[in-house]
């Protein structure tokens, strides 16, 4: 057994390559040598959002409070609560964060395939971000 202390790994601020706007990111847990998960607690102030991107082997988030968005390519944005949970396909091209008007955080979980749990692409736009 394993306890991580919370408070050891520090809060980082969200590069500006992966996100927009102001996103705060909280390691939970890293993938140990028997697995392959990790998590993030992942805080998105007002009209904060991640870039385009795909998952290997797929994305869960759970949300833990706020009102946030979430949309895959080709498919309606999403309003997503507390208690709500998403999950992405494997290599399903996707977004998430928060609403115009509100924070939003989620615990966000993903799997290493080949040394890689994610793959970024190009920023969400201010007019892909519209709910219409």
């Amino acid at each position: 057994m394993q306890i991580f202390k919370n408070g050891v790994i520090p809060s980082m601020k969200g590069p500006g390559d992966w996100f927009s706007g102001e996103v705060r990111l909280d390691p939970l847990f890293q993938k140990q040598e028997s697995t392959h998960a990790s998590g993030a607690l992942v805080t998105f102030e007002a009209g904060a959002r991640t870039a385009w991107h795909t998952h290997p082997a797929g994305q869960t988030l759970i949300v833990v409070s706020g009102l946030g968005w979430v949309q895959r390519e080709g498919g309606p944005i999403e309003e997503i609560r507390p208690g709500d949970v998403v999950w992405f396909d494997p290599e399903e091209k996707h977004w998430h964060g928060a609403s115009a008007n509100k924070a939003m955080s989620h615990i966000a979980i993903q799997e290493e395939v080949n040394g890689s749990a994610v793959t970024w692409m190009e920023k969400v736009s201010d007019e892909q971000y519209t709910i219409s």
